[in-house]
């Protein structure tokens, strides 16, 4: 379909949309006042049903216990209203002496005194005049028709004509609410059939849709009731009269947006001014208010809605506009939930993704796109700005000087480089001339404030390296920038690089641009696609003048295919990484040879190891009784992941126990399954303290060569963190397959899950058995 076309069509369906929505208000109003109702009442619902009670009497049950409330509070508030209404004739000497003293400072002279003087004897001028013109003219006899008051009949008729449209719409609204609740199965299969035979998309847009609209109805609850309750006790603090019934309204009208809290704020300001002779009660109430708007809307709302809703500011407020002038103040109340059912719908539903992009509150380019576009516009401080928002995200709480390097180091692998990235795909393709060179320039200004800000220093990571690396770039000037973050993260790692400023054309020999002579590694980044031609030339250059140069290819950009054994014997380079992590891991096992021995890198002690072992034992995960439920936990999540294994494993002093593991593993001195600590990935889940996700085990120079691993033909790891109650890290639960693979966010969060249910089911058994634990078998 032409692109105008397909705009035209779509414009056409929003617009017979936006209709139906208008002139169906009175069917759909209802309707929607009905689910969102359902979503508040379907818990309450369900728990009686899981009691025992049958889902109808259930239903009534909680209907007609939620129409009681109302009806009682009704009865309260409208005595609380009849009682303040006789009070009110007492107040009228306060308001007229205080009106009274307002009117007398307000005529006492003033800086616009002369001002209104011209103004008014510029008015009576032209009063004066238009009065000697209405003189002129001929007088015209006004007739004013007095119509008769009807009969009796007819009040009482238009009066229940108009009590008969809001008493309808309660009606109706409560029959579709009964109905939701009694039906809600019935109707969540209906909408998937609607939603088309992708059963799975179908599904997760209901869940999502449910559980946003519902924890924001009751998060929003939960915040009104925080408002009024402090607002009914702050005002009979005060001493203004009915203080509970201000205390309700402002629970109550706090579901209206931006509307709501102003209008029930002006009734106990009213009242503060009528009831007291004096100020004291009114500008207390005042500042009883401002403090009450202050703390809920900035500590209260944030901390209990987080991102319940998904959706941006700007979009809340459009949001109101737009149902407001569609249903009136109803829609006003109802907004919110309307437009995240669209915000969902844009999210699952292709031909809708555009409503995600203007609803909702992520952002919708990613930090390298944002790094990226910065630097096309000229924006060096804003792209300064994304870099420290990004380092600021990789941090920890209280990071040291080390912590800060680590940071810096994963921005420039997962967002520098992806730019780079962007900026070679884009080079040929859509960039002009002026955009290669903003980003060139920007870039290195970036690159050059990230290097004063972060000084290389020796760490401890660095310690016991040797050699001097140096960095360069292979032809393109994203190659040469990709090279000095190379450089600097090397020299954040405590290993002595440089670099060159500018990339290996064929116009730059790599023998004339400077003596290599102490050089004992070359890094050579590169962002070609296809690699193989360019680096045999210049490997071929290099060998002539430096024939025994260990070289290492860093590609960037390169594709699976390249990524072959054969490649690094045709081009003569000595190893080939593919991001930062690697290439700084391959770096320090060469240059380490305690690693080179091994061929691994076993993973750290962490702190206090010899007291997280203590934990472990203490705490009965060890106990034979367990490990049919650790065996039914790795089934379960080796079918919910579709990977080939699974296992718990929990990290003793030497040994790591892995019973009812699916991968076929070593035994200890008493047969008990498991194997060394220094052979185990989850010994690094245990030293980290956190995830730990290894894509492609074959790229890891950690584990590369590990020999476990390599028997058992194992390609990809994902594994989370056993914590007890006191933060101590037990051991890990890990996924393991024969292929690479990625995790997405929800993929851990699913693991995660699984974790904490493990460990919370250990701590009820634990609190049965008291069991010593099995002593742990000796090293091998």
């Amino acid at each position: 379909m032409v692109p105008g076309l397909r705009w035209l069509v779509g414009l056409l369906i929003a617009s017979v949309i936006i209709a139906a929505l208008y002139f169906g208000r009175d069917i759909l109003i209802p309707l929607a006042l009905a689910v969102l109702l359902g979503f508040l009442l379907d818990p309450a619902v369900s728990l009686l049903k899981r009691w025992g009670l049958p889902r109808m009497a259930a239903t009534l049950l909680v209907v007609a216990l939620s129409l009681g409330a109302l009806t009682g509070m009704g009865f309260y508030l409208g005595k609380q209203v009849q009682s303040l209404s006789a009070d009110l004739p007492t107040y009228q000497n306060t308001i007229k002496q205080k009106l009274r003293n307002l009117r007398t400072l307000s005529s006492g002279p003033g800086a616009w005194d002369g001002a209104l003087k011209t103004y008014n004897a510029v008015e009576g001028e032209i009063s004066a005049a238009s009065a000697q013109a209405e003189r002129s003219q001929p007088r015209v006899q006004k007739v004013e028709v007095i119509r008769e008051d009807g009969k009796p009949l007819e009040i009482v008729m238009k009066w229940l004509g108009k009590v008969s449209e809001p008493v309808a719409m309660v009606g109706i609204v409560l029959l579709f609410v009964i109905l939701i609740l009694l039906d809600r199965d019935d109707l969540r299969d209906r909408l998937l059939r609607l939603m088309g035979g992708n059963m799975h998309v179908a599904t997760d847009a209901l869940d999502e849709a449910s559980e946003r609209i519902g924890k924001y109805l009751r998060m929003q609850f939960i915040v009104n009731v925080t408002y009024g309750i402090p607002m009914a006790l702050g005002l009979w603090l005060i001493g203004v009269p009915g203080a509970i019934l201000w205390g309700v309204l402002a629970t109550i009208m706090r579901f209206v947006p931006y509307v709501g809290p102003m209008i029930s704020a002006v009734f106990p300001i009213a009242l503060a001014f009528a009831v007291a002779p004096g100020w004291d009660m009114l500008l207390w109430t005042l500042g009883l208010i401002l403090v009450l708007e202050l703390i809920s809307n900035n500590v209260v709302e944030p901390w209990l809605y987080g991102a319940s809703t998904g959706l941006s500011t700007l979009a809340i407020i459009m949001a109101a506009t737009f149902w407001t002038a569609l249903w009136g103040p109803v829609g006003l109340i109802l907004s919110t939930p309307l437009t995240v059912c669209c915000l969902v719908l844009g999210r699952y539903l292709p031909g809708l993704q555009f409503m995600e992009v203007l609803l909702g509150s992520q952002p919708v380019l990613d930090a390298p796109h944002r790094l990226y576009q910065r630097l096309l516009a000229d924006d060096v401080h804003g792209a300064i700005d994304v870099v420290q928002d990004a380092i600021a995200q990789r941090m920890p709480v209280k990071p040291t000087a080390a912590d800060k390097g680590q940071a810096l180091v994963r921005f420039y692998g997962d967002v520098a480089l992806p730019a780079l990235q962007l900026a070679y795909r884009h080079h040929s393709e859509r960039a002009t001339v002026g955009h290669r060179m903003r980003l060139s320039n920007g870039m290195e200004e970036v690159l050059e404030e990230l290097q004063d800000e972060f000084p290389a220093q020796p760490s401890s990571a660095g310690a016991g390296l040797n050699g001097r690396v140096h960095c360069v770039g292979a032809s393109w000037e994203v190659d040469a920038l990709a090279a000095r973050m190379v450089s600097h993260s090397l020299n954040l790692h405590g290993i002595h690089a440089s670099c060159t400023g500018h990339a290996l054309t064929t116009t730059v020999r790599p023998d004339e641009t400077q003596d290599w002579a102490d050089v004992q590694w070359l890094v050579v980044s590169a962002f070609h696609v296809q690699p193989q031609a360019m680096v045999r030339q210049l490997v071929r250059r290099l060998r002539r003048r430096h024939p025994n140069m260990p070289v290492i290819l860093a590609l960037w950009n390169a594709t699976p295919a390249v990524l072959t054994t054969d490649f690094v014997e045709r081009t003569g380079v000595n190893a080939v990484v593919t991001s930062m992590q690697e290439l700084v891991l391959r770096m320090q096992q060469l240059l380490s040879p305690e690693q080179v021995a091994h061929g691994y890198v076993p993973a750290p002690l962490p702190e206090h190891d010899d007291e997280r072992v203590q934990h472990l034992q203490r705490s009965g995960a060890l106990l034979p009784v367990h490990w049919p439920a650790y065996k039914q936990l790795a089934l379960k999540a080796a079918n919910a992941f579709d990977v080939k294994y699974a296992q718990v494993s929990l990290v003793d002093h030497n040994w790591v126990h892995t019973p009812g593991s699916l991968l076929a593993s070593s035994d200890g001195a008493d047969g008990q399954a498991g194997l060394p600590r220094d052979l185990s990935i989850c010994a690094y889940v245990v030293h980290e303290g956190e995830d730990v996700v290894v894509e492609d085990v074959a790229r890891d120079p950690r584990f590369a060569d590990n020999p476990v691993l390599t028997e058992a033909h194992v390609k990809f790891y994902a594994g989370v963190p056993l914590k007890n109650q006191q933060g101590m890290v037990l051991g890990s639960l890990c996924i393991m397959h024969d292929m690479p693979r990625r995790m997405n966010a929800s993929d851990m969060d699913a693991l995660h899950d699984m974790a904490k249910d493990l460990m919370e089911r250990l701590r009820e058994q634990g609190r049965v058995t008291q069991e010593p634990a099995a002593p742990a078998p000796p090293a091998s």
